[in-house]
């Protein structure tokens, strides 16, 4: 398989492969189209996550949003992109917060006996 990102991957076989091999993929698309990226791993790892989420199909609101955003004008790359920047930033303010001493799990949760 030779991944696209202008042509959705097959549902089937994308959901076969190992997210490392879907890294692969998308890391040698880019090899292909000429594009040089700061950080290509980060980069191909966006796109795996937007294209499982797509595939996903209904599951989430990722299909639905890449459709919006092509007929809007994109082009599935650049959407995918969109989407992907996105995650990103939600990403990147998640672990930039500042530690404010909380604790990280919920009052709900205790800790099981010992």
């Amino acid at each position: 398989m030779q991944y696209d990102a202008i042509e959705q991957p097959d549902p089937e076989i994308w959901l076969e492969l190992d997210e490392t091999e879907r890294v692969d993929l998308v890391l040698d698309y880019h090899r292909r189209i000429g594009v040089q990226l700061e950080t290509p791993e980060l980069h191909a790892m966006a796109h795996v996550v937007v294209e499982n989420q797509v595939v996903l199909g209904k599951a989430t609101p990722v299909p639905e949003t890449l459709e919006r955003l092509m007929d809007e004008g994109l082009d599935r790359h650049e959407a995918v992109h969109a989407i992907g920047s996105v995650l990103m930033r939600i990403l990147f303010d998640a672990v930039d917060k500042p530690d404010d001493g909380a604790t990280s799990m919920p009052d709900t949760i205790e800790s099981s006996p010992r």
